[in-house]
Formats: C-alpha cells, structure tokens, sequence
C-alpha cells in the first residue's frame, strides 16, 4: 500500500490537475444542503454509512470504522478507498451526478476546492460545541474554514518537523537544541560535523522531490511570518519576488549543496529513497515526517532520533500540518449517521492509536504520558499544533505538489545552478499565471 510519505517523496500530484479541473468547475451548487442544526441530529442513526479515504490513508480510516462498528449494532460504517491521484476527479463527478458517499477523508490541501463550490455541508455549530475544539490542530481547521463557517474536521496529522541523530551530533560536542535556533546556527553546525565527522554527511534533502520539499522547506519560511502566495482564497498571487525570507532559504539550501554538506545523490533523489540515509546514520540532519524518520526506522535508532519544529531563518518556529480532513457532503444519504463516525475519529483513543500507522493525532491534547512513553518524537509536533500551517489556495497541486511545479524549478535553479534571483524571478511569474489560471 502506498502511504502519504511515498506520495511526498515521489513528488505526485495529489488531486486537482488536468481533468480534475473541468470536473470541478461543474459541480457547484448541485446538491442539497444538509441541516445540521436539528436537536437530534447526530444522535441514534440507524443504517450504513459509507466514507471515501484515499488510498493512502485507508489502514488509518479503516480501523476507525472497525472501532466504530464495534460499537453499533445498528449503524455500520463501509470504507471505499480511492486512487489517490483519481479522488478529484472522481468526487466532482459524483457530485455532478447528485449521487454522493455520506463522507470523504481526502488529503486537507484539497478541501478549498470543493469548500467554495459548496460541496460541504456547514458543520460550524457542531465542531464549535466540542468539549475539545480549542485543542483541534491550527492547520487542518484552517483548510476547513471558508468565511468563516467550518466545512470539516481533521482526522489526521503528518507534520514536518526536524530530525537529526543526537549520538552523531554528541560526537561532534553539539547539542540539538543549541544549534536549531535557526539556519543560520544550524549551517554552523553543518560545517563543525563536516570538520568533526567527515565520514558522515551533516544534512540530507530530496533535492528532485517537489512535495517532500514543500512539506519540509516551506515551513522554514512561515516561520518568519511569511508564505510565498499572498492575498486571500480566490484572490491571490505569489509572494517571492522581493521576500527576504524567501531568499534566505534558497541560499540556505544553495550553500549547503556549494559546501558539500549534503550527499550528491541529493541532486536526483526524487523521494523514493527519502529518509534511508537518515536511518542508516549516512546523515546527522534530517527535515522530515514521522513515519519516514522513526515509523520506520529500526527499534535501536529511534532513542538516538530527536526532533524540533523547523527554524526560520533567523529564528521562529513551524510545521506543515499535513494529513487528512473529513467532510460531510452535502445530499449525503445519512448525514447524521455520519456525523456520528466523524465525531467518534476524534475520540482520544482512535487519536492516540494512530502513530501505529504512521500517521499523529489532530488533538494537542492526545500527548499524554502513556503517549510520550510509546510515541517519544511525536509529542513535539502535537502539542506544538498551533505553530502548525498549510496554505489555502485552489492551486496548491500545481504549485507544489507536480514535477513540473515552479516550487520545484525554484529550488532546483537557485540549489543547483547557483541562480537565486532567477530563479525567484521566474518563480513569481509561474506563481502569478497558476494562481490567475485556477481563480477564474
């Protein structure tokens, strides 16, 4: 099974491109809209209730529904997973048709695409009236939120955060927390463990990966308070041309790949290999995701693996809150039934069990000491959920996520041909022709 880490390391586009497009710009409007304010609305549904996940994500979304239909005689959960790169299209075409699943579980960057088309049903007062609201993850809401109504819930979260090899690190008389306060400390730090430790690489990036490098660099630039698209949903443009920030990252990563602090192979790593190095001990620092930097490392590594939230350049603290968002359609064929699953993902237990697959809660409450005994490097990203972002554009695929994205011939020309200027300058104009096309 292909999971979201393999997704972002291929650098695939995880939705709307191409066909997805047409589709979409049929769909709106064409579906009754759901109530969600009767008194008894998600309270004793009987039936089946049938959510779409991605395929990416089904072990996750799979033992939910085998919780829940644990728990009801009556009411029965069916999971239908979805090529990933198909959801889109798919989705708009059952909208189109007024033949609809009662849920979707899809990647959170896509939720403004079917949220300003009115696909969702407005769950505002229900999310609103959780006990537990307050602790729900910053970035999945905020993809959830259009004007000011709430259109989703987060289910769960896969955050970048900075790795690195702390035995490696302690040979070479650094401390993590002393050398991440911000690049400019951590490329210090690059250049002692090359002096130090000269068998061993002191950083490691896909430099061939768009989304792996979306998920991992751009979070260096909110944290100074910035992004690269500028203006609100429907009205944007890009933010890179004459953005400090920006640049300072670019150079960031230009000097690492000049000074040799990453491995060669950085230049064609398209993601299919993103983290082995890391786990090998090949590399001290690594950005990246859980699952990739201790899901699947060896049981002996992983005491030796601690992480921070990424720096900005000169300081400041981010994620990127990846991961999935659950909506309510509207015409579902049993909204209140599905309400009812919606709110039992979010239950502390379904929450607390997801690392097991890879994947970290949505609420900062999860990270209790039973958690940080099983999930150690978890503990950081989910109770730090409020320094979590993910921009909302209808245009994040084509941006970030393709091959073909300026994200990716950005850092490629400023990386590895040395450019920084032209290669923000082209950037902005691929940014601004993206951003036009899809706000149309």
């Amino acid at each position: 099974m292909i999971d979201r880490r393999q997704l972002l390391r291929a650098g695939l586009a995880l939705g709307a491109a191409g066909t997805g497009t047409a589709a979409l710009a049929a769909c709106a409007g064409t579906l009754p809209p759901i109530d969600t304010t009767a008194d008894d609305f998600g309270a004793g549904a009987t039936g089946s209730v049938t959510v779409w996940c991605r395929a990416a994500t089904q072990t996750a979304i799979q033992a939910a529904a085998e919780s829940f239909n644990a728990l009801h005689d009556d009411l029965q959960v069916t999971v239908l997973p979805i090529p990933d790169a198909q959801y889109v299209t798919k989705l708009a075409t059952s909208i189109r048709g007024g033949s609809v699943p009662d849920i979707v579980d899809f990647d959170l960057i896509n939720c403004p695409l079917f949220s300003v088309r009115e696909a969702f049903a407005d769950i505002t007062e229900l999310v609103e009236a959780l006990p537990f609201r307050d602790s729900l993850s910053a970035g999945h809401m905020g993809l959830a939120s259009y004007e000011d109504r709430l259109y989703g819930i987060p289910f769960i979260g896969d955050y970048s955060t900075l790795f690195a090899n702390t035995d490696l690190l302690a040979r070479a008389g650094l401390a993590l927390e002393e050398v991440s306060g911000s690049l400019e400390s951590l490329l210090e730090a690059c250049h002692a463990l090359k002096r130090e430790l000269p068998d061993v690489a002191p950083w490691t990036f896909p430099g061939n990966a768009s989304g792996a490098m979306g998920f991992t660099i751009q979070p260096m630039i909110w944290a100074a308070d910035t992004d690269l698209i500028a203006g609100e949903l429907g009205d944007q443009s890009g933010n890179v041309v004459g953005n400090d920030v920006v640049e300072a990252v670019l150079e960031f990563h230009r000097q690492l790949w000049v000074d040799e602090l990453v491995p060669q192979r950085a230049f064609v790593e398209d993601g299919s290999q993103w983290g082995h190095d890391y786990r090998s001990g090949e590399v001290v620092f690594f950005p990246g995701a859980y699952g990739s930097a201790v899901a699947e490392a060896e049981e002996s590594f992983r005491p030796s693996s601690q992480n921070v939230l990424l720096p900005g350049p000169t300081g400041g603290r981010a994620t990127f809150s990846g991961g999935d968002n659950m909506c309510l359609l509207n015409g579902a064929p049993n909204p209140s039934g599905a309400w009812m699953f919606m709110r039992h993902t979010l239950e502390l237990d379904v929450q607390r069990a997801l690392p097991d697959s890879g994947y970290m809660p949505i609420r900062s409450d999860s990270a209790d000491d039973a958690f940080a005994e099983s999930y150690e490097q978890a503990v950081l990203p989910v109770t730090h959920l409020d320094e979590g972002y993910v921009p909302s554009t209808l245009a994040y695929n084509l941006l970030y996520n393709q091959s073909t994205s300026p994200w990716l011939a950005m850092i490629r020309r400023a990386v590895f041909d040395g450019d920084v200027p032209g290669a923000m300058a082209e950037a902005q104009s691929e940014y601004d022709r993206i951003l036009t096309q899809t706000q149309l």
